[in-house]
């Protein structure tokens, strides 16, 4: 867990665009500001795939707390993303039936990321080294928490840095 703290807020750090899976319509992140976020890149054809389940559980368990999960797929790690957007959203449909947002495939590695992402990794010094990495913002967005591919959704520290953003 890599904790990050700078002179960020929630609208200047979700003031970004991605296209949503499965419409591919545009969505303007800076909706989610006044939400606990956690962020996590996720692929298809992972061995830690099943965490779709625990990210799930934990969206429908917190999100009228005003808590979201934001899923970006991406192929970066041992090509385990290669499908399409449609296939991506009926995967995560079909086998963990996941309502949480989910966004079209993106780079999130240092020198590789799109800007969300270059922030958290430089809000944090940590960047995603495998698939299912999270980062965690408060409400205000001035806080940053990074878990790493290894710490699942029930991971106790997780659950007690959502309770505490949440209040």
């Amino acid at each position: 867990m890599t904790d990050g703290a700078n002179e960020m807020n929630a609208h200047s750090l979700l003031q970004h665009t991605f296209l949503r899976l499965p419409d591919g319509a545009a969505q303007d992140l800076s909706q989610y500001a006044d939400k606990v976020v956690l962020v996590v890149n996720t692929a298809s054809y992972c061995g830690l795939t099943p965490q779709y389940a625990g990210l799930q559980k934990l969206y429908s368990e917190h999100k009228d707390r005003g808590f979201v999960v934001l899923g970006f797929p991406s192929n970066e790690f041992g090509a385990q993303e290669p499908g399409s957007e449609q296939q991506i959203a009926e995967f995560c449909s079909s086998f963990y039936h996941v309502d949480f947002p989910m966004f079209g495939k993106t780079t999130v590695t240092e020198g590789q990321a799109n800007p969300f992402h270059k922030m958290l990794g430089e809000a944090t010094g940590d960047w995603p080294k495998w698939n299912f990495h999270k980062y965690l913002i408060n409400r205000s967005g001035n806080e940053v928490v990074s878990f790493s591919s290894m710490v699942a959704p029930d991971d106790p520290a997780l659950l007690a840095a959502i309770d505490r953003m949440l209040g």
